[in-house]
């Protein structure tokens, strides 16, 4: 294929992607979603390879193709829509609930519509589905297997009234899976159009040569990492069970175009629930590769190829069922993003940052009647690079969401936020200081159920070349220190403070420009 028709088919198809999202997130109702952007949409070809994706979350699209996978050996036929959550299935925790649509062209199937998105409850033993002392998946929540919420263009209601049966706040449940099959049914006329326009030939033509292309780049990238095996390790703080320390080891090993993430001496699977299936190893996995290589490389299939994960099955990185996996998903994807980084910043140490926050600061607040789950992760530091401070109060690593507008949270929520604001002296000092974390306070006007699934409240994030480490986060209720992984029923009136990590120092703070530090000086950096 020509360049300039791969070019114009690339744009074509990621806007594809991009326009589901968009679909899904003025459609949905829950502020999770349509505020937060808590969700991700992607387009694959008959084959189950990812063509094209909207730039959302990382955790949800490395993991997509397993889901994909799953759906096709279920013999899909035109008018299907699966819906799945399993996480030993395709999926990566319960709240992530799937959609797959088979794409058809006169009857045929010709690709796959994919949206995921974090709805705030899905049933489980605490409201908003993140219970922190959970011992078994059953405990989290709903678990959906991969199956028809459509079949042949109609909706299966038994499907739909199991799945609302278990749920708090069935409406907004129901709201929000509407907006996923509307993203969906999206895809399909975009696609037609697409086929209108160019011929059914050259768009399939085209689904190839954007695979290709991207694995082009980046097998030429990784072939200008120096060869060699690279080790480090790391660790969890607990597992909501017990506070014991939980090490996740990672080998890797580059050879020339290739790059292998061996994850053999991290721990057994744990009873608590930061275990995280291989699906979510890969996509930390995948998203360092894509960072040390050229994030501007198309990201698809074609990025995959060339890397592959393993881990021994009953480890916490390939769990056994009936494991529970909630924080895995989005606690142990941030530690494995961290650990991979370790082992590569020997390869490639100008490529690779100061340690960012390495959490994603969860915080669940549901009211006991079931008529309300508040779900939100919270921005810290980002760590410091080579050239230049870190980022202030912003997303790190596996997510990629914004925060919940304090309009929107104190609307729908019986909740007021009483400080949101950056948490001075957090970033790590170096010749290039780490982004500073934030504080989060927000008091509750009814009794609820807090669930806090948090990281690096023991250990902050590790500063590079001389540059020191950032400042641990804190959670709170009511002034009093509590677990990183706490559930609590609270009164009305509690306050809830979560503070946030600051991200690592890079290089010796005696060679940061004066100027630099007379603000930081001001603005009560490292004091």
């Amino acid at each position: 294929m020509d360049a300039i028709t791969l070019e114009i088919l690339r744009n074509q198809l990621e806007s594809i992607a991009e326009e589901m999202g968009q679909v899904l997130i003025t459609g949905a109702y829950s502020p999770n979603i349509k505020e937060r952007r808590d969700c991700s949409t992607a387009l694959f070809d008959r084959e189950g390879r990812m063509v094209a994706q909207a730039e959302h979350i990382p955790v949800h699209l490395g993991a997509m193709p397993e889901a994909v996978e799953t759906v096709r050996e279920k013999d899909p036929r035109p008018g299907d829509v699966f819906v799945l959550n399993d996480p030993f299935a395709g999926g990566t925790h319960l709240p992530d609930i799937t959609m797959v649509s088979p794409l058809t062209v006169s009857e045929e199937i010709v690709g796959y519509a994919v949206s995921r998105a974090h709805h705030a409850d899905v049933g489980g033993s605490t409201p908003g589905s993140m219970p922190a002392g959970a011992r078994e998946i059953y405990e989290e929540g709903l678990r959906l297997p991969a199956v028809r919420l459509q079949a042949g263009g109609e909706t299966n209601d038994d499907v739909m009234e199991i799945l609302l049966a278990n749920v708090r706040n069935a409406g907004e449940r129901r709201a929000d899976l509407r907006a996923q099959l509307a993203a969906n049914d999206r895809a399909e006329d975009r696609l037609e159009d697409l086929f209108s326009e160019h011929g059914r030939g050259v768009v399939e033509e085209g689904f190839d040569a954007v695979i290709d292309y991207s694995r082009e780049r980046i097998e030429a990238e990784i072939a200008e990492l120096p060869d060699g095996t690279y080790e480090a390790t790391d660790v969890l703080e607990g597992d909501g069970i017990t506070e014991e320390e939980i090490p996740i080891a990672a080998t890797v090993t580059v050879e020339g175009e290739s790059i292998d993430v061996d994850f053999e001496g991290s721990s057994k699977q744990v009873p608590g629930n930061v275990n995280a299936p291989l699906s979510v190893a890969k996509s930390a996995v995948y998203f360092v590769v894509r960072c040390v290589t050229d994030p501007e490389i198309p990201p698809n299939h074609g990025c995959y190829e060339p890397v592959s994960v393993s881990a021994p099955e009953g480890s916490l990185l390939n769990p056994r069922p009936p494991a529970a996996v909630v924080g895995g998903n989005v606690e142990t994807s941030q530690r494995v993003t961290d650990t991979v980084f370790l082992a590569l910043a020997k390869a490639a140490p100008d490529r690779v940052p100061a340690q960012g926050q390495g959490t994603m600061n969860n915080l669940t607040v549901g009211g006991r009647n079931g008529e309300f789950a508040y779900y939100e992760t919270i921005g810290g530091g980002f760590g410091a690079r080579a050239d230049k401070d870190g980022m202030d109060g912003v997303q790190v690593g596996m997510t990629n969401t914004l925060n919940t507008p304090i309009e929107s949270l104190e609307t729908e929520y019986p909740m007021r936020v009483e400080e949101y604001s950056l948490r001075e002296g957090s970033g790590g000092r170096g010749r290039h200081r780490g982004g500073l974390g934030l504080v989060r306070s927000v008091r509750l006007a009814e009794p609820a159920t807090v669930s806090l699934l948090t990281e690096r409240r023991r250990y902050g994030p590790r500063g590079v070349a001389g540059g020191e480490d950032g400042k641990p986060g804190e959670n709170l209720i009511d002034g009093e220190l509590v677990s990183a992984k706490t559930t609590r029923d609270v009164p009305a009136g509690a306050l809830i403070t979560v503070k946030t990590p600051g991200g690592g120092g890079h290089g010796d703070l005696e060679n940061r420009d004066p100027e630099l530090t007379e603000r930081d000086r001001e603005n009560g950096v490292g004091e």
